[in-house]
């Protein structure tokens, strides 16, 4: 008596629940889809295809080798291994992979930047948004630029 209310419950409830579990899902873009437009997500996503447009994410965001974004990117974390221009703007921490090519504007909390990335951009970390102080956003900026110039020079030496 008991063991068939609570099957019927369990799975009623189970559909109820699928927005939960949603939040542990990942969207896909996969390699050869191309999206023009604006793009929200609450989940994860990765793109090992091509967007042109805006991407908004309350979660992580991957930029798979294949990948190609051209627009702006917001959200909580990021994991860069294609290519991406625009502006990016991570709440947390951006991690650019070392075949990743990034360039255009970038704000976040905290950067990994492997050798052999190409990192061409104008960033801002630790709290400073772009364009707040440009005298104190310049500085450190440059000095960030010329940093992963000299690895990447570095690691193209070894190569």
């Amino acid at each position: 008596m008991f063991g068939g209310n609570n099957k019927k419950e369990t799975n009623t409830g189970g559909r109820n629940n699928s927005p939960s579990a949603a939040s542990h899902s990942l969207n896909s873009l996969v390699a050869g889809t191309v999206v023009e437009g604006t793009v929200k997500s609450e989940s994860d996503i990765r793109i090992d295809g091509t967007i042109k447009g805006k991407l908004f994410c309350d979660a992580k965001v991957i930029i798979g080798p294949t990948g190609y974004v051209e627009g702006e990117i917001r959200c909580q974390n990021a994991v860069v291994e294609g290519t991406f221009e625009g502006s990016l703007q991570v709440q947390q921490l951006l991690n650019i992979r070392e075949k990743a090519k990034v360039s255009g504007e970038v704000t976040t909390e905290k950067l990994i930047v492997q050798s052999g990335a190409t990192f061409n951009v104008t960033c801002s970390m630790g709290g400073h948004k772009a364009g707040a102080t440009q005298q104190s956003t310049s500085k450190p900026s440059s000095k960030a630029e010329t940093s992963s110039v000299k690895a990447n020079k570095a690691s193209g030496a070894q190569s």
